[in-house]
C-alpha cells in the first residue's frame, strides 16, 4: 500500500489495520484493494495515484469550499466555531439564536490564529471563534452576517455527562422482557401493549422500577415471518403487531366472532405463529381505519391529522415504502432495488403518479402507526402515573437492513455497496456479517447529524433508559463489502457521537446504556464511564481469566452499570445448568466434532463448580432450600437455584439488576441462538410457559421476588 493511500484512508476513518478480540489477539493488516474499495465507496477515487493525489486535494479543499460548517458540536465549557472567507472580507454580525429563535447575549471571542488558503484563484481566511460563556444544552441557530448575506449553521451544545435518572441513587431492579414473548389469556397470539401495562402494575406491586424491552421498531409488513426485532425497516416506528385490536376505539366486537377458532390457535401454539397473527391483526386494523374514515369522531381525527403532521416527512416516507413494496413484492424479488427504477428513492420521478394513485393505502399505514403510537403512550403514562423510578428501558438496534424504509428513503446517507458486521472475537471465531447499513460519516454530518438525532429520540420516546446495541458504532463500525470477504472498521467523529447521545439524553431526560460486548476499544468503555454512559455486566461474562476463572463476588460488579445473569442472546439459568446449549451448537453444526463438544461438557462442569461454589460463599441459598448435593455432572437441578442466583446478582453494587421472567420459571430453551436463521432455530418465536394473569400467583414468582427483594 502506498504511502498516500494510506493517508487518504485515514483522513476518511478508513482503518488500515486493526485486531480483534479472539482468544489468542490477532492483528489483520487490510489489503490495498480493499481499501481502495472503500476509499471508493466514501466518494473518493483512488485507482491510480494521479486520482489519489487529486482526492487529497479534494479533502483539503472540501471544508474550505463552505463558509459555515453545517453543525459545530461541543461541551457547554468547550463550544466554538470557525469561518471562511474571502482575504479582505469581515465580519459585520455574529448572532446565536436558541431554538426558540430568541437572540442570546453571549461573548464571542477569537481563540486562535487565523489560517490561509488558496483555493484556485482564491485566497482565503479561517477565523476561530469561542463562545466564551456557558449555554444551556441544547440546539442553537448560528447566523454569520457578512454585507448583504447571511450565512447559517447550527451549534450542538452537550452537557458534560449523559442524564441520570432521580432514585438511581440506591439500588434499583425490574424485569428484561420480550414482548412479543409474553402470554395472556386475553391478547391474540403475541405480547401487546396492553400486556405491557399490565407489566407495568405488577412492577409497581412488586417494588420493581424498570421494564427492560427488545427493540419495538416496525418489521417488514409483507413478510411478517422475518420476526428478528434487530431488523427494522425503521427505527423511527413501532411495530403494529403489538397493538391491541380490542382496544382500538373503531374495533367492532362482533368481527371477533368470526375468528375465536384463530385466536384459540395462535394463543396456545408454544411459537408465535407470526405468518397467521399479524395477517390477522392487520385485516382487523383495516377495517378499524375504514370505520375510522366513514364514522371516526371529529376528535380522533383531528388528533390523526396532528400525529401525520408532527411526524412530517419521515411517516410519509415509511408509509409511501409500505405501500410500494406491497405492491411490488408479488411482482419481484430482490426488495426495493428490483423496483423499477422511478421507484428507487421517495424523490424518482414515478413516485407523484404512484402516490395519487394509492393515498388510501399510505393514509392506512399511517394510521396504524397513529394507533401503535397512541397505546404506547398510555402504556408510557401509566408507568409514570405509577411512580416507576425509570419505566421503559428501550432497545435501540445499531442498525436497519439494507432493504428497509431507512435506507430506501436516504440514498445517500449509508455508504453504498457494504453492509455492518463484527471481526473475529470470542463468541464468534469467524466474525460476523450482518448486513446493516452502515452511515457514512462524511454524510452524517453534512446533514447536520439529524437522522441520528431523530433516531435517538424516536427511542427515548416514553423511554427512561436507552440501551444503545453495539455501542462501539459511535466510534467505529466494521464493514464488509456486499460481494467481498475482507472487512475494516470505518471511523466516525466519536467526540460528536458522544456530545449528540449526551445532548438527548439531557432533553428527553433518559438514561444511556451502552452495550459493548466484542471488539472494545482500547479506554473506550472509561470514556463512556466520564460520560454517565452506564455499562452492562451479565453473570456469565463476570468471571476471572477471560471467562474461564471463577464467578465476580457481588460486590465486585462495576456500580455503573445495568446487571442481569443473561441475555436474549444466552441460554436461560436452566439451559445453561443441564447444557442443552451445547448439544443444541453441535447439532447445527455451530461445535465442529465430538472433542470439542466432550471439551464443552468438561468446562461446563467446572463452570457449575465454580458458579456453586460462589453461591455458597455469598450465602445466598433460600433456608427452606440449602443446597443438597454438589450436582456439577448436571444430574439434577438444585432445588432453589434460581433464587440463589437471583439473589446473588441482586446484591451486585451495580446501581440496576434486570431479571428475566424465562429463569423464573425455568425455560429451557434459548430465545435467539446468534449465527442461525429460523429454518435451523425458531429465534424470536418462544413464548412465555406462562399467563401472565397466573404469574402473580405462581410460587416461582413469589419465591424469586422474595430472593430479590432481599438484596434491593
Amino acid at each position: 500500500m502506498t504511502d498516500k493511500l494510506k493517508q487518504l484512508a485515514s483522513k476518511l476513518g478508513v482503518a488500515d489495520s486493526f485486531s480483534d478480540a479472539g482468544m489468542v489477539r490477532k492483528t489483520y493488516n487490510i489489503k490495498p484493494e480493499t481499501i481502495r474499495f472503500f476509499v471508493e465507496a466514501l466518494g473518493y477515487h483512488c485507482g491510480t495515484d494521479e486520482e489519489i493525489e487529486s482526492s487529497l486535494q479534494k479533502y483539503e479543499d472540501r471544508r474550505w469550499c463552505e463558509v459555515l460548517s453545517p453543525i459545530y458540536v461541543g461541551k457547554q465549557t468547550d463550544i466554538g466555531f470557525d469561518v471562511v472567507l474571502p482575504k479582505g472580507q469581515k465580519i459585520d454580525r455574529i448572532v446565536i439564536k436558541d431554538s426558540h429563535h430568541r437572540q442570546q447575549n453571549i461573548r464571542i471571542e477569537h481563540n486562535a490564529a487565523p489560517e490561509h488558503y488558496c483555493l484556485g484563484d482564491k485566497e482565503l481566511t479561517k477565523e476561530y471563534y469561542a463562545v466564551t460563556e456557558a449555554l444551556d444544552p441544547g440546539y442553537y441557530e448560528l447566523d454569520v452576517h457578512v454585507g448583504s448575506k447571511n450565512y447559517k449553521s447550527r451549534l450542538a451544545v452537550a452537557p458534560e455527562r449523559c442524564y441520570e435518572a432521580p432514585g438511581m441513587e440506591r439500588k434499583l431492579w425490574g424485569y428484561a422482557v420480550q414482548l412479543y414473548a409474553v402470554k395472556s389469556k386475553r391478547n391474540w397470539g403475541v405480547g401487546d401493549f396492553t400486556d405491557l401495562e399490565e407489566l407495568v402494575r405488577i412492577c409497581a406491586r412488586c417494588g420493581a422500577d424498570i421494564i427492560g424491552l427488545n427493540p419495538l421498531n416496525v418489521l417488514c409488513h409483507d413478510f411478517p415471518e422475518n420476526a428478528s426485532p434487530y431488523q427494522s425497516i425503521s427505527r423511527l416506528f413501532l411495530n403494529p403487531i403489538y397493538i391491541d385490536i380490542e382496544k382500538v376505539p373503531e374495533f367492532d366486537a362482533a368481527d371477533k366472532q368470526m375468528i375465536e377458532g384463530l385466536l384459540a390457535e395462535v394463543r396456545g401454539s408454544e411459537l408465535i405463529q407470526y405468518g397467521k397473527v399479524y395477517p390477522l391483526k392487520a385485516k382487523m386494523l383495516e377495517k378499524c381505519f375504514k370505520t375510522f374514515k366513514d364514522k371516526g369522531s371529529p376528535e380522533r381525527k383531528k388528533a390523526f391529522e396532528k400525529f401525520c403532521e408532527d411526524q412530517g416527512e419521515e411517516l410519509d416516507k415509511l408509509a409511501l415504502f409500505q405501500t410500494l413494496y406491497e405492491t411490488e413484492s408479488p411482482k419481484v424479488w430482490g426488495g426495493w432495488r428490483a423496483w423499477p427504477e422511478e421507484y428507487h428513492s421517495p424523490q424518482s420521478y414515478g413516485i407523484v403518479a404512484y402516490r395519487a394513485g394509492h393515498q388510501d393505502r399510505i393514509e392506512f399505514f399511517k394510521f396504524m402507526q397513529f394507533e401503535a403510537a397512541r397505546q404506547f403512550d398510555e402504556a408510557g403514562k401509566l408507568a409514570k402515573d405509577l411512580g416507576l423510578k425509570i419505566g421503559f428501558y428501550r432497545d435501540l438496534a445499531v442498525g436497519v437492513g439494507k432493504d428497509s424504509a431507512e435506507f430506501w428513503g436516504n440514498p445517500g446517507l449509508f455508504i453504498r455497496d457494504v453492509g455492518a458486521g463484527a471481526p473475529p472475537d470470542a463468541f464468534f471465531p469467524g466474525g460476523q456479517r450482518w448486513g446493516l447499513g452502515a452511515f457514512s460519516p462524511t454524510m452524517l454530518k453534512e446533514l447536520r447529524y439529524e437522522p441520528f438525532i431523530k433516531i435517538l429520540r424516536a427511542n427515548m420516546k416514553n423511554a427512561g433508559a436507552l440501551r444503545m446495541d453495539h455501542v462501539m458504532s459511535l466510534m467505529r463500525l466494521y464493514v464488509l463489502p456486499d460481494n467481498g470477504e475482507e472487512g475494516t472498521y470505518i471511523y466516525y467523529n466519536f467526540e460528536d457521537m458522544l456530545n449528540i447521545v449526551a445532548l438527548e439524553s439531557y432533553l428527553n431526560k433518559c438514561v444511556i446504556v451502552g452495550e459493548s460486548i466484542g471488539n472494545v476499544p482500547e479506554g473506550f468503555v472509561d470514556t463512556l464511564k466520564e460520560r454517565n454512559i452506564h455499562s452492562l455486566s451479565v453473570l456469565w461474562s463476570e468471571r476471572a481469566n477471560a471467562g474461564w476463572g471463577g464467578f465476580l463476588a457481588p460486590y465486585d460488579y462495576p456500580p455503573h452499570a445495568f446487571a442481569s445473569v443473561g441475555t436474549h442472546d444466552m441460554p436461560p439459568l436452566k439451559m445453561w445448568w443441564f447444557g442443552y446449549d451445547i448439544e443444541e451448537a453441535a447439532k447445527l453444526g455451530q461445535i465442529a466434532s465430538e472433542g470439542e463438544k466432550a471439551n464443552a461438557y468438561h468446562k461446563r462442569e467446572a463452570d457449575r463448580g465454580m458458579l456453586l461454589s460462589s453461591l455458597d460463599a455469598a450465602g445466598v441459598w433460600p433456608e427452606d432450600r440449602p443446597r443438597s448435593g454438589n450436582f456439577i455432572y448436571g444430574e439434577k437441578y438444585p432445588e432453589g437455584i434460581e433464587e440463589a442466583v437471583h439473589r446473588y446478582i441482586a446484591r451486585s453494587a451495580s446501581k440496576v439488576v434486570l431479571v428475566q421472567l424465562e429463569d423464573f420459571l425455568q425455560v429451557e430453551k434459548q430465545q435467539n441462538l446468534p449465527g442461525t436463521d429460523r429454518d435451523k432455530h425458531p429465534n424470536w418465536r418462544l413464548k412465555l410457559p406462562l399467563d401472565l394473569e397466573d404469574l402473580e400467583s405462581s410460587s416461582a414468582y413469589l419465591r424469586n421476588i422474595t430472593a430479590i427483594k432481599k438484596e434491593r
